[in-house]
């Protein structure tokens, strides 16, 4: 794999390709819900398959959903089939309960779903982790989406996309911390501090991911920062 990886970048070279069909876990979080609404009215994608623990409240003609049990792979990993895997699978330590319980949905399942798809063919895995992300950080979850991406990576896709977002702004967040983080940082940059960690939005967030997939080139780009609101500019 070629191995590229950003902090800041250029607009990304994006293929004329149409007709693709994408997947996505996570996709009825904040992130994931507007990825799959841009996905929906996006010419290039031709399906969309999700899979939930539960069944969204959205039909579409290009939408097949999948309500699986997470804990079953061999229920459905031979469904883990097309062009793309949008990950944006995660929880908060909070709604998870233990530590053990946010490894399990934020690591092993993605993790799972990675290695599925790469077993299936799917040429290109788009990866939501985090700023900071490193699997030698003091932090619990910087360390665990750390090691997400080093066991992603080690997976060989012919593309893989990673992006270490910073704080993220999501509608109607319940999130009491990830809110006062926005505040903050908000604050802190309009005094003209931490300008590469402004919070970014999801549907930012949801373009810049799109544009990734239709992305050129092979091996590997990671994307943070100012570089994924460049990306979601790209043309």
């Amino acid at each position: 794999m070629i191995r590229i990886a950003f902090t800041s970048i250029g607009p990304i070279s994006l293929s004329r390709r149409v007709n693709m069909r994408a997947i996505i876990i996570g996709a009825t979080g904040a992130a994931g819900r507007d990825l799959l609404n841009a996905l929906l009215r996006d010419d290039s994608f031709r399906q969309i398959h999700i899979f939930v623990r539960r069944a969204p409240d959205l039909r579409h003609e290009k939408l097949q959903v999948h309500v699986i049990d997470f804990d079953q792979p061999a229920q459905w990993r031979q469904l883990v089939k097309g062009d793309v895997l949008f990950s944006c699978l995660g929880t908060t330590l909070r709604a998870a309960g233990s530590k053990e319980a946010q490894w399990k949905i934020d690591y092993e399942y993605q993790y799972q779903f990675a290695g599925a798809a790469r077993h299936n063919g799917v040429q290109h895995h788009v990866l939501v982790s985090s700023g900071f992300a490193s699997p030698k950080s003091r932090f619990f979850y910087t360390r665990m989406k750390g090691r997400l991406e080093a066991a992603v990576k080690a997976l060989d896709f012919e593309k893989l996309t990673i992006f270490n977002p910073p704080v993220l702004v999501r509608k109607n967040s319940d999130r009491a911390a990830e809110v006062a983080g926005v505040k903050f940082i908000g604050y802190l940059n309009k005094i003209g501090m931490l300008r590469t960690q402004r919070p970014l939005p999801t549907e930012i967030l949801a373009q810049a991911m799109i544009n990734a997939a239709k992305r050129k080139e092979n091996g590997l780009v990671v994307l943070g920062g100012q570089a994924i609101w460049k990306a979601a500019r790209a043309e």
